[in-house]
């Protein structure tokens, strides 16, 4: 959906459909009409955003047969859908029984995450509304930490800089914009938003910048004001934000603190967790944090990444970081132009949740009432409706590079 922002930018809000697991074009059709449309239909919102996620196989087919990513347009016209952010994050196979820390393969040193990239972008220019001018896409932080050397940083570079003559070539060919937003994550070599400024200094903001998920940033103990600011100075811009709650711990040392968490424990996705701290230190999966040789102190509050929907809580003693999440809208938001003007809720668990939707309807609604409850946040942040008068088509942001 679209909303205005006080200094008159668009402000895009959708919810990524990492959620369901279809990859290829047919599943794909079928899922939007099975919970897109409907999650539509209960907000009562004549046109829908979706931060659509396309696995490698079907972005290969899409962008190899411009007939085919024009029929995706229509389709999605047809059901009130549009798209203006892509989820480049995982390759394929996000809803396999376990996925844990395959979803961080092929990272940026293979020419493979490149070839995947750069075809989602050319689908995404396909799909770009008329009067929409840039589009985004989520991608891994580089690769998982473990054993990465000077010689993978090297590699990575080559590929990224490679992406972005092809993006280049993209826009004269196009007149589209599509940047690529590297999206900090526990465990991965941007982990914070100061490992972000460490790898992504030199960049070139023309094509690339940050996804900033609110999970994530919640689990690393870092502020939004703080991580904000360090972004701003360094000069890297915030593409895309992914609207998202992490579990958060008050005492890890009580029992049925304990007990709640471990319920969150699951076979098919990373749940790293941090301890707070300066810096936070932590384990990669929750069971680790809570047994074994790696198990945590419990002396101060442990955050874990799960993503809980952004509407509701989890069951006591466990909170969601909602408090840093309105934190963050406003950051964001309440400014003089927006930080950023794409945001996706990005609850991808639901199914993992220890008490999940009973069935499909059960879902959809579930989505509508986390998109609702950030319509709603929103519009207490002063932003509005868009006039009912003629379309008014975006500022596509171009920084300057000499400018940093």
């Amino acid at each position: 959906m679209r909303l205005r922002h006080p200094g008159g930018e668009l402000v895009h809000l959708g919810y990524c459909t990492n959620v369901h697991p279809a990859e290829d074009l047919d599943g794909i059709l079928t899922q939007l009409d099975t919970y897109a449309l409907p999650v539509r239909e209960h907000l009562d919102e004549p046109v829908l955003g979706i931060g659509l996620w396309l696995a490698h196989q079907v972005a290969a087919a899409l962008a190899a047969d411009p007939d085919l990513t024009r029929r995706l347009r229509r389709e999605l016209t047809t059901r009130g859908l549009e798209v203006v952010t892509l989820n480049g994050f995982p390759y394929e196979g996000f809803h396999r029984p376990i996925v844990k820390h395959a979803v961080y393969r092929p990272d940026w040193t293979s020419p493979q995450r490149r070839h995947y990239t750069a075809n989602l972008a050319h689908v995404l220019a396909g799909l770009l509304p008329d009067d929409v001018g840039e589009g985004t896409i989520s991608t891994l932080p580089f690769g998982w930490r473990a054993d990465w050397k000077t010689h993978h940083h090297r590699r990575a570079g080559r590929q990224i800089r490679l992406l972005g003559d092809e993006l280049s070539e993209l826009h004269q060919r196009t007149g589209r914009t599509v940047r690529i937003a590297f999206e900090p994550e526990p465990g991965c070599l941007l982990e914070t938003t100061a490992d972000a400024v460490r790898y992504l200094s030199d960049v070139d903001p023309r094509h690339f910048g940050l996804c900033l998920d609110i999970c994530h940033l919640a689990v690393a103990f870092e502020t939004p004001q703080e991580a904000l600011g360090r972004l701003a100075a360094a000069g890297i811009p915030v593409l895309k934000a992914q609207v998202s709650c992490a579990l958060h711990a008050d005492d890890p040392a009580d029992d049925a603190t304990r007990a709640a968490l471990a319920a969150f424990a699951e076979p098919r996705f990373l749940h790293q967790t941090r301890r707070k701290g300066r810096p936070a230190t932590g384990t990669d999966d929750v069971l680790e944090a809570l047994t074994g040789p790696a198990a945590l102190p419990t002396d101060s509050p442990w955050r874990t990444h799960f993503h809980i929907p952004v509407h509701a809580d989890p069951a006591p003693p466990l909170t969601a970081t909602r408090p840093l999440l309105r934190t963050a809208l406003s950051t964001l938001l309440r400014t003089d132009h927006p930080v950023t003007r794409h945001l996706e809720t990005e609850t991808y668990t639901w199914a993992v949740l220890p008490e999940p939707p009973h069935d499909t309807a059960g879902l959809a609604a579930g989505i509508a009432a986390e998109l609702a409850w950030m319509r709603r946040e929103l519009l207490d942040l002063g932003l509005s409706r868009p006039g009912a008068g003629r379309p008014e088509r975006e500022r596509t942001t171009q920084p300057n590079r000499s400018a940093r």
